[in-house]
């Protein structure tokens, strides 16, 4: 795939797990946020995660520091020049996210493919912000991160067969199970079948057929 070192756009929880599972599996990690004291937490999260799974004996001391090694934090969104593939993972309105991605369609070379980490929003209107929309494509991880397996690849109405098939495999290298997302609907995959379940509970209990506590009861023993 060409891919050896992997941006991720916002140091948050979500931000800095994946920057963890990139590094973990052998990418070098640009990992940026709009302050120094947000990129500074996103890395103690990491650092602190690793060091409970050294205490547990997963991992050695020197894997640990070998993994942290990889990871770069940055207030620089210019950093993103460097990498093959960029994940944005900041708050969930469009209009910062396509200022974002604007700014990384500038930065990036035009063969960089360029991931949301959104859980419901257009990535068919992301993508406008861009002059690429085929390399603009949806990369939805599961919180907490390192250790949900779930990865949905969400294809905008203009991205590429490549950019898919390259995401996909990417999802594996991370240890995760990709699923594809064919249209660009919101909600996507997960949330959806999360819905239908909430609102079929709340049949239920409407229709007096279980007390609340029953319902939440049912769930929790019966789906898991």
């Amino acid at each position: 795939m060409g891919i050896k070192t992997i941006g991720v756009v916002g140091a948050g929880t979500m931000g800095n797990g994946i920057a963890q599972v990139a590094s973990t599996a052998g990418y070098n990690v640009i990992m940026s946020d709009i302050e120094d004291r947000f990129v500074e937490s996103g890395i103690k999260n990491v650092e602190k995660f690793l060091a409970k799974s050294v205490e547990k004996g997963k991992m050695g001391a020197d894997e640990k520091n070998a993994i942290m090694g990889r990871i770069k934090g940055t207030t620089k969104i210019e950093d993103m020049k460097d990498a093959d593939l960029v994940v944005e993972v900041i708050l969930e309105k469009m209009d910062l996210k396509k200022q974002v991605f604007k700014q990384l369609d500038e930065i990036t070379r035009k063969d960089v493919i360029l991931a949301t980490n959104t859980s419901s929003m257009s990535v068919t209107e992301i993508a406008t912000a861009t002059g690429r929309p085929d390399k603009v494509v949806g990369m939805h991880f599961f919180n907490p991160v390192p250790l949900m397996k779930l990865v949905e690849v969400i294809r905008g109405l203009r991205t590429g067969d490549e950019t898919v098939a390259t995401t996909m495999e990417l999802s594996k290298k991370l240890g995760k199970e990709p699923v594809e997302v064919k249209v660009d609907v919101p909600g996507f995959l997960a949330n959806r079948l999360m819905i239908a379940v909430a609102i079929e509970a709340i049949r239920l209990y409407e229709q007096g057929i279980a007390s609340k506590e029953d319902v939440d009861k049912a769930a929790k023993l019966g789906l898991n």
